[in-house]
């Protein structure tokens, strides 16, 4: 099974983009290539322009505290698991506490490193981080890939409470929804949604044995699905087979 994620918001589009972010950069940083490092670097630099939005912190610490005050509510609930609810309780705590206390902007140490400065300046030019442009970022390539990567490692630090509270807060919101399976009848799909419910996230699982790829339009009154088959080309193009998928509303 493919899947699809559909945010319903800016908020969560700007949550789900970091996300993808820091999935590619833990991913590369466990890697030895020079080459594979390099990516990891272009990635930190993308993690710091997508979180230099003004409101992201703000926003984050909002709702990690409204998703701490909706637990707190639960307490005392028979029907809730006490010890499971003061875990995510305590990391929504923990979470909030440490990206708190961060002054500045995300990533504000890495902007004071004037070589890697250098380095984020000239990787966006086509060959721009050439031996010639910057040797002395040659010279790091070439170190151990365990040098590297504790280099690496260290970096990241200033970045990791976005990336746990990102993570958490993406999790609570996943496990909101309950997965329905449904079928696009020639190929398109369409579910009214309830008034006053406030959808933030859909998930779409397909089969992907059978070639199709839903393009997926949503807001806070209808969901619509249509569902497209690659062409030679290379490109997209509508069809009109019945198939079923799953889809999850997340609230």
């Amino acid at each position: 099974m493919i899947l699809y994620e559909y945010p319903f918001n800016e908020r969560l589009r700007t949550y789900l983009r970091l996300e993808q972010l820091f999935r590619r950069l833990f991913e590369l940083v466990t890697r030895e290539s020079p080459v594979d490092h390099h990516f990891a670097l272009a990635t930190i630099f993308e993690i710091m322009e997508v979180a230099a939005r003004a409101d992201l912190k703000s926003d984050l610490l909002r709702d990690l505290d409204r998703h701490k005050s909706l637990f707190e509510g639960l307490r005392d609930n028979p029907a809730i698991a006490q010890d499971m609810l003061d875990s995510i309780i305590a990391k929504l705590e923990q979470c909030y506490s440490v990206l708190h206390a961060q002054t500045g902007k995300t990533g504000q140490p890495l902007t004071e490193n004037d070589w890697l400065m250098a380095i984020r300046s000239r990787i966006s030019i086509p060959g721009g981080t050439s031996s010639f442009d910057l040797p002395a970022y040659h010279r790091w390539q070439n170190k151990p890939a365990a040098e590297r990567r504790a280099d690496l490692h260290q970096w990241i630090q200033c970045l990791q409470p976005l990336a746990d509270s990102l993570g958490l807060l993406l999790s609570l919101v996943r496990d909101t929804g309950s997965t329905q399976k449904v079928a696009a009848m020639g190929g398109q799909f369409q579910q009214a949604l309830p008034a006053g419910r406030p959808y933030q996230l859909l998930r779409l699982r397909i089969d992907a044995e059978s070639g199709l790829v839903p393009e997926i339009s949503a807001n806070r009154l209808m969901v619509s699905v249509r569902l497209l088959r690659p062409n030679e080309a290379g490109g997209l193009q509508v069809t009109t087979e019945n198939a079923a998928f799953e889809l999850t509303l997340c609230a």
